[in-house]
């Protein structure tokens, strides 16, 4: 048996070295989908309403996630820079997870059920600190998009501050090609029930968190998790500190009331980056009137989800929502929140975005309202709202 070991433990690691080339991809193929059941044609008037549009934004991308090299362009999942660039894309929120339990659904979640990301950290063959640490994969995941920026030819730039929009936006005046990035998190389990590492993710250049993802954690309830609740002590001193740091509070997946708790706790506006509404699917993803209508009085912004869960499927039905809460509480309040890379079914890729231009036109949205839902809202969400330097 001695002398048989040193095969076995060979053919084992030869096993796992195959697996890391082949099984990541494999699975984000599988699970970020693209279901193109679009009748919608771009027509002139749209595309050159498209090209001219200056900034355009989306409040949710989960591309960090995957072992895949977002700089080189392939022809699957949803989103990469070059696809980006020919989507004339300016920003993107890039979220980072770093727990996901398995067989995870929009109703009940445990946070004591078997953690998918665990396994895919093994299989991506990432060093053994992010098998077991939250706090690791989520710093591993925000120092790879500062990498991308020193590897992308100076044309990509990692948002922090008023100031780097703005020099990105200086900078697209003369390059298109010149595209950028901020850091969100999904979920503040990452934490490890630290306080100290709120400051230790900004430092990292994180600009964005959601308290809850799909369980219950340190903070409170999830809207997906077992118990309903609201804010914990450790929640109460966490938001405070985001709000000391400006550091944005997205809603996304957090429990109702939790959502009412944070709302009346905070002194900065927040987001939900990547949601539906009821109003136009009766989900428990999705936000009800009232909670729109609260998020919106705090001036804060909805990101539009492109996902089965927030929307049915089809590109009508993300405009829908976009029309309802544009009726409800006024157009300042719309983003994109498209959830690429989220192991997802979307309707389109980041290049599809010219067909909700065109469906946006064929239910009546003016130039101007376009304009603010493409990335003119959060462009002025993000101007007043993030850190001064």
């Amino acid at each position: 048996m001695k002398k048989k070991l040193p095969y076995i433990l060979a053919s084992l690691l030869l096993i796992y070295l195959v697996a890391i080339l082949i099984v990541p991809t494999l699975l984000e193929k599988e699970t970020n989908l693209v279901q193109y059941t679009n009748t919608i044609r771009v027509t002139p008037e749209a595309k050159r309403l498209y090209d001219s549009l200056d900034f355009i934004s989306d409040l949710h991308c989960d591309a960090l996630l995957w072992d895949r090299d977002i700089t080189k362009r392939v022809d699957f999942a949803h989103f990469d820079f070059p696809r980006m660039q020919e989507a004339n894309m300016a920003l993107q929120a890039f979220t980072i997870v770093t727990k996901s339990p398995k067989g995870q659904n929009f109703r009940e979640n445990s946070e004591d059920t078997f953690d998918m990301i665990t396994l895919l950290n093994f299989l991506q063959g990432r060093a053994p600190d992010k098998w077991f640490s939250l706090y690791k994969r989520a710093e591993f995941q925000a120092r790879a998009l500062h990498k991308y920026s020193e590897k992308y030819d100076g044309k990509f730039i990692v948002v922090t501050s008023q100031s780097d929009l703005k020099q990105l936006i200086n900078l697209r005046k003369d390059d298109t090609k010149v595209i950028g990035g901020f850091l969100g998190i999904e979920g503040a389990h990452c934490l490890e029930g630290k306080l100290e590492n709120v400051q230790n993710l900004y430092n990292e250049g994180v600009r964005m968190m959601a308290p809850t993802h799909f369980f219950d954690n340190e903070l409170g309830g999830s809207a997906h998790g077992i118990s309903g609740k609201g804010l914990t002590d450790f929640g109460h001193q966490v938001i405070k500190e985001m709000n000391r740091l400006n550091m944005i509070i997205d809603l996304a997946h957090v429990s109702p009331k939790m959502i009412d708790e944070i709302l009346n706790l905070s002194t900065k506006p927040t987001v939900v980056s990547h949601t539906g509404v009821k109003g136009t699917k009766d989900s428990p993803r999705n936000l009800s009137d009232e909670q729109i209508k609260r998020i919106s009085a705090s001036n804060g912004l909805i990101g539009v989800g492109f996902f089965k869960g927030a929307i049915a499927g089809e590109v009508k039905d993300i405009v829908d929502a976009m029309k309802y809460i544009r009726d409800l509480v006024g157009i300042a309040y719309v983003a994109l929140g498209s959830d690429f890379e989220g192991a997802a079914t979307t309707p389109i890729d980041v290049t599809g975005l010219p067909l909700i231009v065109q469906k946006l036109i064929d239910e009546g949205f003016s130039e101007i309202e376009i304009r603010a839902i493409m990335g003119g809202n959060l462009k002025r969400f993000l101007l007043e709202h993030l850190p001064k330097d």
